[in-house]
């Protein structure tokens, strides 16, 4: 194992997730806009994730990538008494190869490191792929709230 993934939580199998860095940047918002892209036209507008600043996520240390070429990543944010999930986005072209999986046990694992115990995320509602997704791995649903112009449905993980 190399330092940076034992400081991420890397278990032995290995994640092959790394901490995103400045050059990084044009991949991140590609993988992003690749992902979320499908879901402009259903939800009618483009989503939150696209229009993130994803240099100052990366240079906060809120972004972390997998593969080479980078084929997944997600943005977490620390919070005093949990991990918020921000975004977890798969190209388009690399589904079905346990990416999102492996994304997601990094983000249970980095929790850990942090001595946090829940993760908390959302999703929109007219992306109900998601609803079958996050609660497969040990996501439970919270409330569904409308914010804005957008339908949010709201997911806690507490980690055992």
């Amino acid at each position: 194992m190399t330092e940076t993934s034992e400081e991420y939580g890397e278990t032995p199998e290995g994640f092959g997730v790394r901490p995103a860095v400045a050059a990084d940047v044009p991949v991140v918002k590609a993988v992003i806009d690749a992902a979320f892209q499908p879901y402009v036209e259903r939800i009618g507008r483009v989503p939150v994730p696209m229009e993130a600043d994803h240099a100052a996520n990366v240079a906060a240390g809120r972004v972390f990538v997998t593969g080479e070429p980078v084929t997944g990543l997600v943005v977490v944010e620390e919070r005093p008494d949990h991990l918020y999930l921000d975004i977890v986005a798969v190209r388009p072209d690399a589904h079905g190869r346990g990416i999102g999986g492996r994304l997601l046990r990094f983000v249970d694992a980095h929790a850990r490191a942090l001595g946090l115990d829940e993760i908390r995320l959302y999703t929109n509602a007219m992306m109900w792929e998601n609803q079958k997704i996050y609660p497969r791995y040990g996501y439970a649903m919270t409330e569904r709230r409308v914010e804005g112009p957008y339908d949010r449905i709201h997911y806690v993980k507490r980690l055992v």
